[in-house]
């Protein structure tokens, strides 16, 4: 049976985060919010769990699950070939709506699906999702809706599509905007804008003026 937690009460909150963490370690699902949309998600390094949060949504190998971490510091130990105008959009955007596509470091013991070497990782401005990321180190998040539907913006609409395929929802009311976050690869030599979204291509342009976009 899924438990539910009301974050805008702040012992729900303490003791909903404490639960999520517990489960997240226990390999079970957590859904949780985010500065775009509600999000599903396990550790990082868990691949069962991984593999369990990919069927819950109804969502193949073959679209693998982005990570979320909770301090830019946590690069150091999961990226490698980080480029200079990588680590700038970052110092621009996180945390925040800017998820960029890196490749990892080989040596790392995780399978978010067929990823060829690269992750999309990015940091969330939300105070929960934050705190549960602090205290859990790197998860797996994807949105938190089965596949094909719209991403929810509250935690009913979550709990409606997933139920008690997820261990703790963490109720952090509405969500600011449906708009999912703008996805940059910065795996070659010039960033490549690969989805616009919260932050615009003009935005981007101010950090990283060779930005290109996807054709």
């Amino acid at each position: 049976m899924a438990r539910r937690y009301d974050c805008a009460d702040a012992t729900d909150r303490a003791t909903g985060l404490r639960e999520a963490t517990s489960a997240v370690k226990r390999g079970e699902l957590v859904v949780l919010p985010t500065d775009t949309v509600y999000g599903i998600g396990a550790d990082a390094f868990d691949a069962e769990a991984v593999g369990d949060l990919l069927e819950a949504k109804g969502r193949g190998r073959n679209m693998p699950s982005p990570v979320l971490v909770g301090s830019p510091n946590t690069l150091h130990g999961i990226v490698t070939d980080f480029s200079e105008q990588a680590w700038e959009l970052v110092d621009a955007f996180w945390p925040g709506a800017l998820t960029l596509v890196t490749k990892h470091q080989p040596s790392l013991s995780w399978d978010l699906g067929d990823t060829r070497g690269t992750v999309a990782v990015r940091m969330p401005l939300h105070p929960v999702a934050i705190e549960l990321l602090t205290a859990t180190g790197p998860m797996a998040v994807s949105s938190a809706n089965l596949t094909g539907m719209p991403s929810p913006q509250d935690c009913d609409a979550a709990q409606g599509m997933l139920g008690d395929s997820v261990a703790v929802y963490l109720d952090g009311g509405p969500t600011p905007a449906a708009v999912p976050s703008s996805i940059v690869d910065v795996t070659g030599k010039v960033p490549v804008l690969l989805r616009a979204g919260a932050i615009s291509a003009e935005e981007l342009r101010t950090v990283v003026p060779d930005l290109q976009e996807r054709r």
